[in-house]
């Protein structure tokens, strides 16, 4: 039986420092003996993105193609959701579905997801599901940092040969970077576009700024109508204006490996289930590669389809939003209403709001690598969010 190097190395005790240092993810992959490979698998230590893209899908993404700059190497694009949705779940339940189908079927014989402990329902604790009723555990997206790549060493305790994980980019990337290592057969990847995740202690700040009830948030999401929806458990919906948070009191909630992201699509993933380039109340669903066709196969006839849409022009709501930020402005709520009601009406739209979702975020990460860690700024940005930054004046 062949012995990996990674076989005979250690792991470092969870919440130990970490190669990456300040901008670890906590991805997981630390927390076995895969962290051998670190120094070429972190996405913060090496960028390679336009490489993995090459050996996953059988090229990088074409620079010369907007949708390709902004969403990736991909397929095709839809908007979708259930027909029949899955009570409790975030959305209608696709990502949940797929897993539960795939187990089903037998076409794996576990799904890396995360599910909540017990004393906490926004505490992430990753585990290996082996029936539905673990996956549907698992549904609702904890918006912390999460250790998912932590349960890769009971992979292979396991004997396990076919799997199914579900992940953001930064694990993705670690994930893709170890693949050959992990001993499987058949390796499918379900991605979630990620941006902005913070620490638990980070989270309950945010909640508490922003919610009137934080203690009774189950989960909230950054809407298509710039507005923040925050589902609480009688189920109501309480919605704040993407203009009225106080931006000055949160801008150090968010962690600084999300501050330095330029993969808030999940490119290298198979398939990607989000929201952000769908109309409201659809999601937006990205097929990568043959793997990502036959996940979402199995489910197609259960999903209401139609093509994307873009409207709308989202460049001077970026460049007016990028001094805003920095600066920490904070609009008055009245007004902060009034912007929200205009720009709903007259803003970008499907794909055009979800390239102002982009523009936005990689601007701000940019300036955050720009002036905290300048050493890393050509190799860690990729080409094409390069391009993208370049798009907008930046303050020094």
């Amino acid at each position: 039986m062949k012995v990996f190097p990674h076989q005979k190395a250690r792991a470092i005790k969870p919440g130990s420092r970490r190669p990456a240092k300040e901008l670890c993810s906590d991805c997981g992959l630390c927390d076995t003996y895969y962290i051998h490979y670190v120094k070429e698998a972190c996405a913060f230590l090496n960028q390679q993105i336009g490489e993995l893209e090459e050996e996953h899908h059988g090229r990088s993404r074409n620079l010369n193609s907007e949708d390709e700059r902004y969403f990736g190497v991909h397929q095709e694009m839809m908007a979708a959701r259930k027909q029949e949705p899955i009570p409790g779940a975030q959305w209608t339940g696709i990502v949940s579905t797929i897993a539960c189908e795939m187990l089903t079927a037998g076409i794996v014989e576990g799904v890396v997801c995360v599910q909540n402990t017990k004393e906490d329902r926004f505490a992430p604790m990753p585990v290996i599901a082996r029936t539905p009723e673990e996956v549907l555990a698992a549904k609702v997206n904890k918006p912390t940092l999460s250790p998912n790549l932590s349960v890769l060493e009971q992979v292979a305790e396991s004997g396990m040969k076919r799997l199914l994980v579900i992940g953001v980019g930064c694990q993705i990337q670690a994930l893709r970077a170890v693949e050959q290592q992990l001993g499987l057969e058949k390796l499918y990847v379900l991605g979630t576009p990620c941006v902005d995740n913070v620490t638990r202690a980070g989270l309950q700040k945010f909640l508490e700024t922003t919610s009137k009830s934080p203690d009774t948030v189950v989960h909230y999401e950054f809407m298509q109508d710039f507005r923040v929806h925050f589902k609480h458990e009688d189920g109501s919906i309480e919605k704040v204006p993407f203009f009225g948070l106080k931006t000055n009191q949160l801008k150090d909630v968010f962690a600084p490996s999300c501050m330095s992201c330029f993969d808030y699509v999940n490119g290298l993933a198979d398939l990607v289930v989000g929201y952000m380039g769908a109309p409201f109340g659809w999601q937006w669903i990205v097929v990568r590669n043959d793997l990502g066709r036959e996940m979402l196969d199995l489910v197609k006839d259960k999903l209401d389809t139609q093509a994307v849409m873009s409207k709308g022009d989202r460049q001077q709501a970026v460049q007016q939003s990028i001094p805003a930020y920095d600066k920490g402005v904070t609009l008055p709520l009245w007004a902060a209403k009034i912007m929200g009601v205009v720009i709903e009406k007259i803003g970008p739209k499907g794909l055009e709001y979800a390239r102002f979702s982009i523009d936005s975020h990689f601007t701000r990460n940019y300036l955050y690598l720009k002036r905290n860690h300048p050493e890393k700024l050509d190799d860690h940005v990729p080409e094409y969010a390069k391009q993208i930054v370049g798009q907008y004046q930046l303050p020094d």
